[in-house]
């Protein structure tokens, strides 16, 4: 089994429970072990003018593909009723694949690691609360990332 890590995301109709159900559907994933999910944080969101976001990180471990695994992400969105009209525009779930193992993956359907996961503090903090020892393939920690990002626009949710 592969060691993954899968950001959350919500923004529109009841973001939290969005998210919620989103970990319940990680949790019922075929050839596939839900370990932990971060706290869930409210973030300013980037791109056009909306709502903020609810975002978080799961870790899973998997036997699926990482093209596999990524259709079953998308399924779990479009049972969510994602809608893809804009980039970077508000949605009710967004599911992406961060980290797949030590594997660098350059698909046209898929990059990995995300290529924008190390500028964005509301991917960083949530991963940092399950991973806090994690080391990236290109040899940087976790920790040493997150002392070049601020929580400018980022705030733990409370229960």
């Amino acid at each position: 089994m592969q060691r993954c890590f899968i950001a959350l995301g919500s923004n529109l109709e009841q973001p939290l429970l969005q998210v919620e159900r989103a970990v319940q559907a990680l949790k019922a994933l075929p050839q596939s072990e839900l370990k932990a999910v971060s706290r869930w944080y409210q973030s300013v969101a980037v791109g056009p003018e909306q709502p903020d976001y609810i975002n978080g990180v799961a870790e899973l471990y998997t036997s699926n593909s990482p093209l596999e695994l990524l259709a079953l992400l998308q399924g779990i969105e479009n049972a969510q009723q994602r809608k893809r009209v804009q980039r970077w525009g508000p949605r009710t779930l967004d599911l992406d694949l961060l980290l797949y193992a030590d594997r660098d993956i350059d698909e046209p359907a898929l990059i990995v690691p995300h290529p924008r996961m190390f500028e964005r503090n509301f991917v960083l903090y949530p991963l940092y609360d399950i991973a806090p020892t994690l080391v990236f393939a290109n040899g940087v920690s976790l920790k040493q990332q997150l002392a070049d990002i601020g929580m400018q626009g980022l705030s733990l949710v409370t229960p």
